[in-house]
């Protein structure tokens, strides 16, 4: 029989990440999914995905689609259509029915209510709660009665699993229960199902959650009593809140989509964030995926859970923001930015929009901020001023800008920095700083009293639109 260590390093890794399909892909999945795609990638191998549907109550096409979407948008595709585990249930069956007719697995023909009196009794007296094994050896089996198929575990000494990121890992094999393969209406349970399919697939190394742990050994021993080769076994920390508590919904633990459709971040961002946040590689923060392929292995795994934190998700999000394309940025915040003005962008605002870019995005954490600082530039003449604004333009700011108005409209160029030397002359003459000169302009050129550059606004705008919002402010 292999075992993990010379199981280990025979052929390319064959990876897998397989979600259960009741609800959105969230970060923990997609981190799981991450980390077996970069294995895979490193190692020269391939990256599978198996679709657990066997829940048919709770699993739903919804909940498929968004897994799959997510998956996409994050640059994770498997290298082969997915598996969906419910149509091999046959398949399941047959493995079950294989270990029974070896003598390595039996028949039990206890009923819900035997189990549960057997569960208080064993309550009762302080007892570990696990099947007894009533039916394990006996024969004198009821014509005609639904049996469930258990496996003969093995009750004797220990197993042991090295595990790549957990190390030795002992259980003693008394904890072990003869657990079901088959349950009485002949459908495969979850521990017989992953087993059957990782061999199937060709899975050598099974990286997933520290919380399947306990799993691993119930799967271990159906699998050394199959005969079939053990996988590697690599149990990666959970994620937990800023405050070390499990992760939950009040910490951010949402779906994929909801950080991409409603918190503005970028794929390459949560990536990066989703790496750092159980692996390392020395000091370094930011990491391309490129990097991240070269880079990764399981020895970079800690052992201690990785804790959520917002802000720095944000703030490796402000980092991608400012390295990604401008063109892309601009398509990325058309859909915001329509659904507050009411209307859709035309070829005049994208143009606007991606000429304004390098000026917008350094000072963006997320796609929605970097449209919100963008409206103004699409907003239909009059602006709408806020109160900050109209602070800027009382009559000591309304002169200044006025004096401004008429330098500006004096320039043959309307390039950036000769508006900015426009204004500066403005100030000199008034005798006061730039700032009291490039508030006003601000205010009547964007409404607001905070934006970026007024001078990198105006050349953006151009001179008539900067002109007409001066004179619209001014009252002309």
């Amino acid at each position: 029989m292999q075992h993990a260590s010379d199981f280990a390093g025979l052929k390319p890794p064959v990876t897998r990440f397989a979600p259960s399909p009741t609800g959105y892909l969230h970060i923990g999945g997609a981190r799981t999914a991450l980390f077996n795609y970069l294995y895979a990638r490193h190692h020269g191998g391939t990256f599978l995905l198996r679709i657990e549907d066997t829940d048919r109550a709770r699993s739903t096409d919804d909940a498929i689609a968004k897994i799959l979407d997510g998956l996409h948008w994050l640059g994770l595709d498997p290298d082969r259509p997915p598996m969906f585990q419910f149509a091999r249930a046959d398949r399941h069956a047959e493995v079950a029915n294989s270990l029974l007719e070896a003598g390595k697995a039996y028949r039990c023909y206890a009923t819900p209510a035997e189990l549960e009196e057997m569960r208080a009794e064993q309550k009762e007296k302080g007892l570990p709660q696990r099947y007894d094994g009533r039916w394990r050896n006996r024969t004198d089996w009821p014509e005609g009665k639904p049996y469930a198929v258990r496996l003969k575990a093995p009750h004797d000494g220990e197993t042991v699993l090295e595990d790549q990121v957990q190390g030795r890992v002992v259980q003693q094999n008394s904890e072990l229960d003869d657990f079901i393969l088959l349950r009485s209406d002949g459908t495969p349970t979850y521990m017989l199902a992953v087993v059957v399919d990782d061999h199937d697939m060709g899975i050598t190394h099974v990286i997933r959650g520290d919380d399947h742990l306990t799993n691993s050994f119930r799967q271990l021993a159906l699998i050394r009593a199959l005969g079939w080769p053990e996988p590697v076994h690599a149990h990666v920390p959970m994620i937990h809140g800023p405050d070390g508590a499990k992760l939950s919904k009040r910490h951010g633990a949402l779906g994929v989509e909801a950080y991409r459709d409603e918190m503005g971040i970028l794929p390459e961002a949560l990536e990066n964030y989703l790496l750092r946040l159980g692996w390392s590689h020395g000091d370094t923060e930011l990491i391309t995926r490129e990097e991240a392929i070269r880079l990764f292995d399981l020895d970079g795994v800690g052992r201690s859970p990785g804790r959520f934190d917002l802000k720095k998700l944000e703030s490796v999000n402000a980092h991608y923001i400012r390295q990604a394309d401008n063109a892309r940025l601009a398509g990325l915040v058309e859909s915001r930015m329509a659904a507050s003005l009411g209307r859709a962008l035309d070829d005049r605002d994208r143009d606007l929009l991606l000429r304004s870019m390098d000026e917008l995005k350094p000072r963006a954490k997320n796609l929605n901020d970097l449209a919100d600082s963008g409206l103004f530039l699409l907003r239909k003449r009059p602006l709408a001023v806020d109160e900050a604004a109209k602070k800027l333009l009382d009559a000591s700011g309304k002169n200044l800008l006025a004096e401004a108005r008429a330098a500006l409209a004096g320039l043959p160029l309307f390039e950036r920095e000769a508006l900015e030397a426009s204004a500066k002359a403005v100030a000199e003459r008034a005798g006061v700083g730039l700032g009291k000169v490039a508030g006003p302009l601000r205010a009547a050129l964007t409404g607001q009293s905070s934006s970026p550059s007024v001078f990198a606004i105006m050349a953006t705008l151009g001179k008539d639109e900067s002109l007409g919002r001066i004179d619209d402010a001014l009252g002309a």
